[in-house]
């Protein structure tokens, strides 16, 4: 299946632009997504919640995707299925929106000192 074939919602970066973003930048952006989404969440609208979290979803298989992510796949790995064992199931992790922010504002202080 191309790209075209595929209904992404960041086309652009799925056609190439993500490669060129540090993993840093990368994981600072599905933060954004994530962000949004417990947003959503805390404000009961469970559409643009949801809505969010697939973008999310979307960034981090990019991100798996990305060849020079390779070193670090089975974290970003863990972090998508913990993400979905959090907003879609029962949260057998044990996390919250709190641990979710703390983790990826790490990522987003890292891309803009790396700037």
């Amino acid at each position: 299946m191309t790209i075209q074939q595929l209904n992404y919602k960041h086309k652009e970066l799925a056609e190439g632009r993500w490669g060129k973003f540090s993993l840093a930048e990368q994981m600072g952006n599905i933060g954004s997504e994530i962000s949004r989404t417990i947003s959503w969440k805390k404000k009961e609208n469970t559409k643009l919640s949801s809505e969010a979290f697939e973008r999310a979803l979307e960034l981090s298989d990019l991100t798996i995707g990305d060849p020079k992510n390779i070193k670090r796949l089975k974290e970003i790995c863990r972090m998508r299925e913990a993400l979905v064992d959090y907003f879609m199931y029962n949260n057998e992790y044990g996390s919250s929106d709190e641990n979710w922010m703390k983790y990826f504002d790490f990522f987003a202080f890292e891309a803009r000192a790396g700037k």
